[in-house]
């Protein structure tokens, strides 16, 4: 069993398929995008947006009932973003095999009270090192 921590877990429900029956990419996509922002909100202390999302693979698949996790690591860090890692893991129902079902990208912008792009602060800085180091 992983001894990584997982920024988000949900099950995937029968409203989360597509038309053929398996569970939708979007879906997927969107549940990355929490636990990605999740992560950037955290370390960032404040809001976070999301300004882009690339670098999408589904090598695997999910059914209804599935567990998925999603894992998240920053990758790297601008004067005002944060760019990170999701990986989305699925866990069959009824035991303990799993599969990565989605991998992509995110960046995201801080944004301060004014509703504009901030800057990193140095405490900021200093949970990104803590956060880099697993919190130890």
């Amino acid at each position: 069993m992983s001894t990584r921590i997982p920024q988000i877990r949900v099950t995937a429900m029968p409203a989360d398929t597509n038309p053929y029956g398996g569970v939708f990419g979007g879906w997927l996509m969107a549940q990355m995008a929490l636990g990605a922002g999740s992560l950037a909100s955290r370390v960032g202390q404040g809001k976070a947006v999301v300004v882009s999302a690339t670098d999408f693979a589904f090598p695997g698949a999910m059914a209804v009932g599935d567990e998925l996790s999603v894992y998240c690591d920053i990758l790297s860090t601008g004067t005002t973003s944060l760019t990170i890692a999701a990986e989305a893991i699925a866990r069959e129902r009824n035991g303990e095999t799993t599969i990565k079902v989605a991998e992509g990208t995110f960046k995201f912008v801080l944004i301060g009270e004014d509703g504009r792009p901030r800057a990193i602060t140095e405490r900021e800085t200093l949970l990104l090192a803590k956060d880099n180091d697993d919190g130890q």
